[in-house]
């Protein structure tokens, strides 16, 4: 198998910002209000920039711009940081590193809810993303979500509906996306089913009588050929803070969606750095594609089933970007225990953890082995008369 290699290394608002062209932007970039002066944030309700004082709106222009995806070997010519100033804050527990706003404070992890969170520098030679598709879903219908979830769950504590004191925040989460083409060569031994008659003995009635039955056979036969394909946006988590298990049931992403990234979209919102880099999430986008190409591959050979698959790759034309995608992150105590819940910040989709009722398993349990007996014993009744 051959592949490129991997370099290694480790824009806002029209009229009222300027627009950012060299790829180290100006560490105290801010977003005042043109009608009052005071901060700015992303408002995913009105799609827009929004006075925090005010409540003045500013179009963001989306149509600006090149989403670019970059051949590996140019890593090192990308843009770095974030593109403004930012606090940061890492968890001692799960390991997310976090930028907020420098007036923001945080004193638990957004996405475990450890207290073990302490400041350190932003890594100002970290990949600025490429993209992002901007947070679309308030926080109003993310605590709506999160209600009309608890209601749904089964075998949970009925106080549990009449939850009160929880805390939702918006996080862009780092991603990787490759695209490359794929030439693979296989060769396998393809097997062709075929049956055959054949005799044996038994004993019937304490007597030994000759009897036939049909047998499958597998004709084996050598095959060899190859296929080229083509992959889009393979995408990998790039951070090791969100809990995986849930992120892998929010569903896809539509990335049909990504927009240039700007700073503008991160005002009044969290960013996680991404921790795994971008050899590395290229590393595993690779066992990803080999993966799939010896599912292919199988799909070719001949004949009803095959053994001996042999495949191999040439990798070629590979490019990447780096993009952030919205996630809120929603934490609440019960019990004296912390549960994380995450909702997709495009659908609106909401997985989680919550505590089980063992009450009310224990009476379910109890009530389908009453129930068993009740119709076991009709079944016995009517079977006597």
């Amino acid at each position: 198998m051959t592949t490129e290699p991997v370099e290694q290394h480790d824009e806002e608002i029209e009229s009222e910002v300027e627009e950012e062209s060299s790829s180290a932007a100006s560490p105290d970039l801010q977003f005042p209000c043109p009608n009052c002066g005071a901060e700015m944030r992303w408002d995913p309700d009105a799609d827009a920039m929004r006075c925090n004082y005010c409540e003045h709106v500013v179009q963001v222009p989306r149509a600006e711009g090149t989403i670019l995806e970059r051949p590996l070997s140019e890593a090192g010519s990308a843009a770095r940081g974030l593109g403004l100033e930012r606090r940061v804050i890492r968890c001692d527990t799960c390991g997310a590193t976090v930028s907020l706003d420098t007036g923001e404070t945080a004193d638990v992890c957004v996405y475990c809810g450890s207290p073990a969170v302490l400041d350190q520098d932003a890594n100002r030679n970290a990949i600025r993303p490429e993209s992002l598709i901007p947070i679309d879903v308030g926080k109003d219908d993310v605590e709506s979500a999160f209600r009309k979830w608890l209601k749904g769950l089964w075998f949970r504590p009925s106080a549990l509906k009449q939850l009160k004191h929880f805390d939702a925040v918006g996080v862009y989460t780092p991603f990787w996306t490759f695209d490359c083409r794929v030439h693979s060569d296989w060769s396998a031994d393809a097997g062709y089913y075929y049956w055959v008659t054949q005799t044996y003995w038994t004993t019937v009635n304490g007597r030994r009588v000759m009897r036939t039955r049909q047998v499958r056979k597998v004709r084996w036969v050598p095959k060899w050929g190859s296929r080229d394909d083509a992959y889009d946006d393979v995408l990998i988590s790039a951070s090791l803070g969100r809990p995986h298990d849930l992120v892998n049931k929010l569903g896809p992403f539509d990335l049909n969606a990504l927009v240039g990234y700007r700073p503008e979209y991160l005002a009044g919102w969290r960013a996680e750095e991404y921790q795994v880099d971008l050899e590395t999430g290229w590393g595993r986008a690779q066992q990803i594609v080999e993966h799939e190409q010896e599912r292919r591959c199988g799909g070719d050979v001949p004949g009803d089933t095959h053994r001996f698959l042999r495949v191999a790759n040439a990798i070629s034309d590979t490019r990447w970007k780096h993009i952030l995608l919205p996630i809120w992150s929603l934490q609440y105590r019960f019990g004296g225990k912390t549960y994380t819940v995450l909702i997709h910040g495009q659908t609106g989709n909401v997985v989680g953890h919550a505590p089980y009722s063992w009450v009310k398993i224990t009476l379910f349990v109890l009530g389908l082995l009453v129930a068993g007996g009740i119709v076991a014993a009709v079944l016995a009744l009517s079977q006597l008369h």
